[in-house]
C-alpha cells in the first residue's frame, strides 16, 4: 500500500519504532580537533542502559579509549580512513560492560562533511552470538575432534608463520615428526577405545612439556607434529627425547614400556621450502623406525 493511502492514525512515528529495531541508529561527530561526540544515540539493539547518553553527546573520547585490546587503535584507524576518503565506516569492536563480558558490536555508518568537521549517520548491532559461533565454527575447522589439538590446517598455517618470521629475523625453527610404533598392534590388542585414551594422554602430556609459542598438531591416526620457533635442532633433539623417555614409562592402564614412540627432528633452513623441511623430518622419522623404534633421528 503507498504511504499516501494510509490513515493518519495509522501511521507509526520513528521516535516510536527506534525503541523497539534491534539496534542503536547514531549520529556521530568528529570536530577538526578531533573532539568526538554523539548528539544522537537511540535504539534498543544495545543495553543501552550501561551507557550514559547525556555523557556521550558532549564527549565520546572517554568510551572509544575503553575499548577493549586492540579495538581502539583499530577503530580510530577506520575512523581515520572514513573522514579522510569520505568512505563508509565499517568495523566491528568489543564494548565493555560493567559485571558482564565485553559484547561484540558492528558498526555501519556513512560519512558527510560538515562545517565543524565530519557527521556519521549510522547503526549499530550487538553481534555477540554470531560471534560465538563463528568462533565455535572456526574451532571446529581448526581443532581434531579427539584429541582437542590443532589440526593439520591450522598447524600449517602456523608454520607458514612461523617459518617467515624465522627467515626474517634469522632465528631457529624446528620441528618434531612423532609417530607412536605399533599403534595398530596396540588396537588390536587393547580395543580402539584404548587407543583413543593413548591419543588424548599423549596429546595432554606432550602440551604440558611445551611454552606458550610451540604447537603439537595432531596430522592424523597416530601421527603428530610439534613446532618449536627459537628451537635450534639441539635443543628440539634434547625435548623430544625428554618426552620420548616420559611416553615409555607411563602406564597408559597397559602397563609401563607399552607404548614408544618413533620421533624424527629437523631445523629450517632460511628459504627452503616447508615441504622440505617437513619430508626431512619425517626421513629422520623412518630413520628411527629402521634402527628398531623408540628413538630420536635426524639427518646429517
Amino acid at each position: 500500500m503507498p504511504v499516501n493511502d494510509i490513515d493518519a492514525p495509522e501511521r507509526v512515528s520513528a521516535d516510536h519504532l527506534v525503541p523497539h529495531i534491534p539496534g542503536v541508529i547514531f549520529q556521530f561527530h568528529r570536530a577538526r580537533n578531533g573532539h568526538m561526540r554523539f548528539p544522537y544515540l537511540e535504539g534498543g539493539g544495545v543495553a543501552l542502559k550501561h551507557i550514559d547518553r547525556e555523557l556521550l553527546a558532549e564527549n565520546a573520547g572517554q568510551l572509544v579509549e575503553q575499548l577493549t585490546g586492540n579495538d581502539h587503535p583499530k577503530i580510530m584507524s577506520a575512523i581515520e580512513r572514513s573522514a579522510r576518503w569520505m568512505l563508509p565506516l565499517t568495523t566491528r569492536f568489543r564494548l565493555p560492560f560493567p559485571q558482564d563480558k565485553p559484547h561484540w558490536i558492528a558498526v555501519s555508518a556513512k560519512p558527510k562533511p560538515v562545517v565543524d568537521g565530519v557527521q556519521w549517520n549510522g547503526i549499530m548491532m550487538d553481534i555477540s552470538d554470531q560471534v560465538s559461533e563463528e568462533q565455535r565454527l572456526r574451532k571446529l575447522c581448526d581443532t581434531d575432534p579427539l584429541t582437542q589439538l590443532p589440526n593439520r590446517r591450522k598447524l600449517m598455517m602456523h608454520l607458514t608463520h612461523v617459518a617467515s618470521l624465522s627467515a626474517r629475523h634469522g632465528t631457529p625453527l624446528s620441528i618434531m615428526m612423532i609417530d607412536i610404533d605399533h599403534f595398530k598392534r596396540l588396537n588390536d590388542r587393547w580395543g580402539h577405545l584404548h587407543g583413543d585414551d593413548v591419543l588424548k594422554q599423549l596429546a595432554t602430556y606432550a602440551q604440558s612439556l611445551l611454552r606458550c609459542e610451540d604447537m603439537v598438531a595432531r596430522l592424523g591416526g597416530e601421527e603428530f607434529m610439534v613446532v618449536l620457533p627459537l628451537t635450534p635442532l639441539q635443543q628440539c633433539h634434547a625435548l623430544a627425547d625428554r618426552l620420548r623417555q616420559a611416553i615409555s614409562v607411563r602406564d597408559f592402564g597397559m602397563g609401563p614400556g607399552q607404548v614408544t614412540l618413533s620421533i624424527g627432528v629437523a631445523e629450517y633452513r632460511c628459504g627452503e621450502p616447508l615441504t622440505s623441511l617437513i619430508e626431512r623430518a619425517d626421513q629422520a622419522l623412518y630413520g628411527a623406525k629402521d634402527v628398531g623404534r623408540d628413538c630420536v633421528c635426524h639427518l646429517r
